[in-house]
């Protein structure tokens, strides 16, 4: 099924784009054929580089301890399956075996007799097949339901793996996926999207006055208040450090400004308090923003440049303020 679609998709084949390929169709990676998904539904071209993108972000970056074991707990499932089927189609000749012999021996030798032993023989055998298929039903119940429990645990283990432990937001991983789908869905429709990058002002003091654990709660605060204002399609992770990303699809950079502009503007609003009766103040928190619009020619990396570009203007500009 991979190669064909490959073909249909004008994609090479080669190791790499056919593992993302194979993996898709074999459903093992529910994450890789989510993003795939949505690339098709956008009609969103495989170029070389979503192609690289998808290969680097979902299969080259997988632990090669899940791989073993879903490939080995996949394997027992389908030999499982594969045993109770057999014995099934086993039964099933059996009993038509049974009846072919049957109609012989009526035919050579009717009486009713006979016919009365035949019918006593043809309800047992039915009994036998009907009792084997409710032990093949519950069987296949168990196996069914083994293998929902494994594409549960793959789903979590790849929630886990897009998701940032602290924040419970998005990564950098998670991001890099998506901002690859908008660069790829501009590219092809125009469609605008605009991206922040945020960066929380003198985070250092926080750790070096506070320690740590401080530090972590005022990362989480700040993650608190970005997902508060964003919404819909908008996508925020936590890109690194105390740096975080917001990407807004179908935004132009006016209104991305406004969207920063709320966001600055609630977290400076509000106080954070710590220990264990909430009265001591950790003073103001703020953040510098950066707010750069997708450009035609643009890739991840440029963009992403430019807002890095617009956050540094902002944070030379006295911090706790704006730029695009």
């Amino acid at each position: 099924m991979a190669v064909p679609q490959m073909s249909a998709l004008h994609i090479p084949v080669t190791p790499e784009n056919y593992a993302i390929w194979y993996q898709y169709y074999a459903e093992t990676n529910l994450d890789l054929k989510r993003a795939i998904d949505g690339l098709i539904a956008n009609k969103v071209e495989f170029t070389a580089a979503v192609n690289q993108g998808l290969y680097n972000n979902f299969i080259q970056e997988q632990s090669p301890e899940v791989i073993d074991n879903v490939q080995i707990e996949t394997k027992l499932l389908i030999n499982s399956l594969y045993s109770k089927i057999s014995q099934l189609s086993s039964g099933t000749s059996d009993f038509s075996s049974s009846l072919h012999s049957l109609n012989e021996e009526l035919q050579s030798n009717p009486s009713s007799q006979l016919l009365n032993e035949l019918i006593v023989n043809i309800s047992f055998e039915v009994e036998k097949v009907l009792l084997n298929n409710d032990l093949m039903k519950a069987d296949i119940d168990s196996l069914g339901n083994e293998l929902t429990t494994l594409k549960d645990e793959m789903t979590s283990l790849s929630k886990v793996a897009m998701t940032d432990e602290l924040t419970s937001l998005n990564n950098r991983r998670a991001y890099e996926v998506f901002v690859l789908e908008q660069v790829s869905l501009f590219s092809h429709s125009n469609i605008p999207c605009c991206l922040l990058m945020i960066d929380i002002d003198f985070f250092k003091k926080f750790n070096d006055t506070y320690g740590h654990l401080v530090g972590d709660k005022v990362l989480a605060f700040v993650a608190f208040a970005l997902k508060q204002t964003v919404k819909g399609n908008d996508f925020v992770a936590r890109y690194g450090g105390e740096e975080f990303v917001i990407l807004l699809p179908n935004t132009e950079l006016q209104d991305a400004l406004t969207v920063a502009e709320q966001i600055k503007n609630r977290i400076a609003d509000k106080q954070l308090t710590i220990g264990k009766e909430k009265k001591q103040h950790l003073g103001k928190i703020t953040v510098s923003i950066g707010a750069a619009e997708i450009h035609p020619g643009d890739d991840s990396d440029t963009w992403l440049s430019r807002a890095d570009e617009m956050l540094y203007q902002a944070k030379s500009s006295g911090r706790n303020c704006v730029k695009g």
